[in-house]
């Protein structure tokens, strides 16, 4: 995969290999790979009882909607470029308009991620511990980062 800067302000990935599509298309996956969504997750963090229950009745519903209309979007823009090849190419871009909204995506794959398999500090996490499904998760985590990290950089800076 080949990820650049645009002159514009964004950038353009080049998936080159199946593996490639499968960590993009993976981002929605694994960001609605939990059993609770990450609105209601949030949610749960607000321990006061009268704000918690404002919360629930007034926020989580808007953060739900943003949420999943940003993996909508995400999901949209991948199949649009697989279905639609462009002089043999299938780009994908980031915008400085939808850069927020990749970002948004990515952050909710990574949260999904660390809720699942607790990547953190934990011993565990070693690379020399991993079992493949949780060495694959991490990989993706560290790649959905450092394409945050390129999108602040080149289409949010």
């Amino acid at each position: 995969m080949k990820i650049a800067p645009t002159i514009e302000g964004g950038l353009r990935i080049d998936p080159e290999t199946d593996e490639d599509w499968y960590i993009l298309r993976a981002i929605v996956l694994d960001a609605n790979n939990c059993e609770t969504d990450l609105a209601s997750r949030l949610g749960d963090l607000v321990t006061d009882e009268k704000l918690a229950e404002d919360w629930q009745d007034i926020v989580v519903p808007d953060l739900r909607e943003s949420f999943s209309d940003a993996l909508h979007y995400i999901q949209g823009s991948l199949e649009a470029a697989s279905a639609f090849p462009k002089d043999g190419e299938h780009p994908i871009w980031i915008t400085r308009e939808d850069a927020f909204t990749w970002y948004s995506a990515l952050n909710q794959a990574r949260l999904a991620l660390e809720e699942r398999f607790h990547f953190g500090p934990d011993p565990a996490s070693d690379a020399a511990n991993l079992t493949p499904l949780r060495h694959e998760a991490l990989l993706r985590s560290h790649f959905y980062s450092a394409l945050q990290s390129f999108i602040l950089d080149h289409a949010l800076g």
